[in-house]
């Protein structure tokens, strides 16, 4: 596989768990603003083994193991491979994804491969392909499709769509959580530049529009679980 690293112990992957992070290098979305830009390209190449004995040498400290990059999904062996090998283990798999490779996660899901998906919805349908410079919209609506109706039909045990938000773009929220419907929307504080980041109260005010429970994640408040006057904070830790 084309390795992008490993984290032996992580608890802000997958919230409530303590887990193990493999990063798959490489991935056809050049995001400006992502925090893993030095592993959209490039090569270092590692058998399937060396990252298998990574993923045991963990094993006696977390619950399950999570798979992001780069894209994962743009490997599919090698992410099948390493997701059957924790399977084995007795370790759940959980995903972090852009959606542009559908077919890859209807397999995963069919093969009974990942507990948990994360989608990464970038911006309203108007704006997709536009922002990314292809037409990814497409793929993207099939994959948070297939993941909804596995998540209904109980074949995808947790789902959620995650929105990385930039100041001057809050009003993209309302038909990004229409789209989401009764899924779980996490509102993730974006980190760009000079621009001035959305505080957690700001975040607040725009998950008020949405009319509906939103988890909200920065790096000073860790992740929150909003809705209006009954958020209850779920985690302590802050983000990575």
């Amino acid at each position: 596989m084309n390795f992008g690293g490993f984290v032996p112990l992580s608890t802000v992957d997958w919230r409530g768990r303590a887990v193990c992070t493999v990063f798959l290098r490489g991935c056809p979305v050049r995001c400006s603003y992502c925090q893993n830009r030095s592993i959209q390209d490039g090569e270092d190449w590692r058998e399937l083994d060396e990252v298998v004995a990574l993923i045991r040498s963990s094993k006696l400290l977390i619950s399950g193991v999570v798979f992001s990059g780069g894209e994962p999904t743009m490997q599919p062996e090698p992410l099948k491979a390493l997701a059957s090998a924790s399977r084995k283990m007795g370790l759940l798999v959980g995903l972090q994804t852009n959606g542009v490779y559908p077919k890859v996660l209807a397999e995963l899901i069919a093969e009974k491969l990942v507990d948990r998906v994360a989608l990464d919805i970038k911006a309203s349908w108007e704006r997709y392909d536009n922002l990314l410079r292809e037409k990814y919209s497409g793929p993207v609506k099939e994959s948070l499709a297939l993941c909804r109706d596995a998540k209904l039909a109980g074949d995808l045990p947790e789902f959620e769509v995650v929105t990385t938000l930039f100041r001057g773009y809050e009003d993209e929220i309302p038909s990004i959580a229409k789209v989401a419907g009764g899924m779980d929307l996490v509102l993730q504080q974006g980190m760009q530049g000079d621009v001035k980041p959305l505080t957690g109260e700001e975040l607040r005010k725009v998950a008020d529009r949405v009319g509906r429970v939103v988890k909200i994640r920065t790096r000073e408040e860790g992740e929150v679980v909003y809705a209006g006057d009954r958020r209850r904070r779920v985690s302590g830790e802050r983000q990575g």
